[in-house]
């Protein structure tokens, strides 16, 4: 069957793309922030997954305020790269993994889950950025990549607590699929920034820590944390920090298993206006 070996967390700032592309990572500046990945990229070569879920949230190119999907996963088996603006980043095409995606839908709306089914989307920075943090600049990506967006920018958006037992539904999905893959879940957005009002440029580098500490001791309780403390605590934008609750509740030990071990941790401020997190947790097999 398929399995989950592991889940990785990280920003996907739009800056650090623009870095990577125009060739400014050993700048003093952008230098400190790309040395957090040099475990990463090291490891996502030794521990090269056929598949990953990759957790993100659209920044209005799949979707607009016309059609704003809660849950939303990608089927097709390619994905273009989006033009935000500026033309799409210099990056490969995503491939993706239609037959297990149809699958996890399938399951997770089995199990009370409403997913949105899209079979065609570009995807945006959300998604290009942690790829490029964790494979660097190849010409094609190393794996297949299932898109799963999620609304974190249109409020009502969904509470910790249902994005973390969304993980455990996803995980079952998974598990439940009978070709041989080794699948990572990747949740990613973060950590605390604000990019607009009169509290712009707000960074909580002691909540962003303690949260980091939750993510690996106390993932359950952490999901019960509510919209009004990530407001507060870590600014509009940090309640994009519950897709990292995504990735969390798909690992083993949220279903009894045995406690992952984190093979590495990363954080660092600033990056562009924010916090950079990083964590790689891997399932003891």
């Amino acid at each position: 069957m398929a399995r989950i070996t592991a889940s990785v967390y990280t920003s996907h700032v739009p800056a650090i793309g623009a870095a990577m592309d125009l060739g400014k990572t050993q700048e003093p500046y952008w230098q400190k922030v790309f040395s957090g990945y040099d475990f990463s990229r090291q490891w996502i070569k030794a521990n090269k997954p056929d598949v990953v879920f990759l957790v993100y949230n659209d920044h209005a190119t799949a979707f607009s305020l016309d059609i704003i999907p809660t849950f939303a996963i990608g089927t097709a088996a390619e994905f273009a790269v989006a033009d935000e603006g500026w033309g799409p980043r210099p990056v490969p095409k995503v491939e993706g993994a239609p037959e297990l995606a149809a699958h996890i839908a399938h399951s997770v709306i089995q199990q009370d889950f409403d997913l949105t089914i899209v079979n065609r989307m570009d995807v945006d920075h959300g998604l290009t950025v942690p790829l490029s943090l964790m494979c660097g600049q190849p010409r094609e990506w190393p794996f297949k990549v299932i898109p799963f967006a999620v609304n974190v920018v249109q409020y009502p958006v969904p509470s910790g607590m249902r994005c973390f037992r969304l993980g455990q539904a996803i995980r079952k999905a998974i598990e439940s699929f009978d070709e041989d893959l080794n699948v990572q879940i990747w949740g990613t957005g973060g950590m605390s920034h604000q990019l607009q009002g009169p509290r712009a440029g707000l960074i909580n580098k002691e909540w962003d820590n303690r949260f980091l500490d939750r993510l690996v001791e106390d993932p359950e309780g952490l999901a019960g944390v509510n919209h009004i403390e990530y407001v507060k605590e870590a600014g509009s934008e940090g309640i994009e920090l519950v897709m990292w609750l995504i990735a969390r509740g798909a690992m083993a030990d949220v279903a009894g298993g045995p406690k992952p071990t984190v093979k590495h941790r990363f954080y660092h401020v600033p990056a562009s206006n924010t916090a950079v997190g990083h964590l790689i947790l891997e399932n003891k097999q």
